[in-house]
């Protein structure tokens, strides 16, 4: 039977929630080659009695059933028979949900120690008597002894005559002429004057000291730290002094490193920093948890040639990601965003255009969302108390999973309205 399966020819599709683990799979029929079959096998996310990793093990199954051959348990799996694996997963959703990410330091400019704490100040339970907010995902701050600013940020009403003016390559051809101009340099102050990448003109007031970052990050080394978070100001447009951090940490020993300007290059520190925190806190438990799922297999499934079987990985905003372009902030939605992808392609009558529910009840977490024809993508979520800056779909996610069913049909909440449950674990 193994040789009417042609290579890679299976497809699979894997979701791995907190409670169970769903695999689908299809092939071509043997006898109908122009037909493919469907598998679809259920088990345990955690059964460490049995099995390593859930994905995996489902997989094996799937690979049994097809070749009808016996794989033993355990085995490494070869991948010359599958085309494509897709995977979601809740592992970041639920480490966020838990407070069980990875514990890690944030290094922020001097002076912004407790920015992050501190937030925007926003009140959306003002009435409330009791306010409990949540700690933050960081477990210490590193101030860096650093400072940048952007020339002419006054309310000058003529801000742009009076602006510094650079030529094609970036030099000053006339400095600053505003409102708090020394007179004497091409700026309110002494220190180099750069184009940010913005085009805005950014005055580097103070460059960080490597030795001592480098003094500090051995300190943080030494006490079991090796995930960092690096928020500095004014970094969405002039990211070199990140770098130079991040550059010290790598060579340190730190083996992820969140650099806020090329994880989300946005003016806000606050949505900014926060976003980072959220990265070096899950993106070392995603990476632990996928490089026990790729050592299931044989190298080929790593090696991401064309000639090898594709591995894509769903992110929040309903995308399909490779290897390298998947993290942490891109996966805390992985696998609710899976179910309404599914439920999309499903459930939606184009003719009927009524707009559909989806409740996704996970043993961990229910995840509640809506379609109406199109994804509607949200660029600020607050998931467990975290405010995240990241496409994402417009899901709600509460930490209470198990208790909810649900039907599809009109019933009594909506006419029209059809309520799909895409799982009850």
């Amino acid at each position: 039977m193994t040789s009417k399966i042609p290579d890679h020819s299976i497809r699979i599709c894997a979701d791995r929630g907190g409670t169970f683990c769903d695999v689908h799979a299809s092939y071509p029929d043997p006898e109908n080659p122009q037909e493919r079959k469907e598998i679809v096998v259920k088990l345990l996310s955690q059964d460490t009695a049995n099995y390593d990793d859930a994905p995996t093990e489902g997989i094996r199954r799937v690979l049994e059933i097809v070749t009808g051959e016996k794989i033993p348990r355990g085995s490494i799996l070869e991948t010359e028979k599958i085309d494509y694996i897709r995977l979601s997963t809740t592992v970041a959703t639920n480490a966020l949900l838990e407070r069980k990410g990875h514990k890690h330091a944030l290094l922020i400019t001097k002076g912004f120690k407790d920015l992050l704490l501190i937030g925007n100040q926003s009140r959306p339970k003002i009435f409330d008597l009791n306010i409990r907010r949540p700690p933050p995902l960081y477990s210490t701050v590193i101030e860096v002894d650093e400072r940048v600013t952007l020339i002419g940020y006054t309310s000058d009403p003529q801000a742009e005559e009076h602006a510094i003016q650079f030529d094609e390559e970036g030099k000053v051809i006339r400095g600053y002429r505003g409102k708090g101009w020394d007179g004497v340099g091409d700026a309110e102050g002494p220190g180099e004057i750069v184009q940010g990448l913005s085009g805005e003109a950014v005055r580097v007031m103070k460059k960080p000291d490597v030795a001592a970052v480098k003094q500090d990050l051995e300190r943080l080394y030494a006490e079991g730290y090796r995930s960092l978070a690096i928020v500095l100001v004014h970094s969405y447009t002039y990211p070199a002094h990140e770098r130079l951090v991040g550059q010290v940490a790598r060579e340190v020993g730190f083996t992820h490193v969140s650099e806020s300007a090329q994880l989300l290059p946005m003016i806000k520190m606050v949505p900014r920093g926060v976003s980072s925190t959220a990265d070096a806190y899950l993106t070392p438990i995603l990476w632990d948890y996928l490089e026990g799922f790729f050592n299931g297999f044989d190298s080929k499934l790593r090696d991401g040639s064309l000639r090898s079987p594709r591995v894509e990985f769903m992110g929040s905003d309903g995308g399909l990601v490779n290897l390298n372009n998947f993290s942490g902030l891109k996966s805390i939605l992985s696998g609710p965003a899976g179910g309404v992808v599914g439920y999309a392609l499903t459930s939606w009558d184009e003719k009927l255009k009524q707009p559909i529910i989806g409740l996704d009840v996970g043993g961990t977490s229910t995840d509640v969302s809506r379609f109406h024809g199109r994804y509607e993508v949200v660029y600020e979520t607050t998931t467990a108390g975290v405010t995240i800056q990241s496409p994402q779909l417009d899901i709600n996610t509460v930490a209470a999973g198990g208790g909810l069913a649900s039907t599809r049909g009109g019933g009594p909440l909506s006419p029209g309205l059809n309520i799909v449950g895409s799982g009850l674990d």
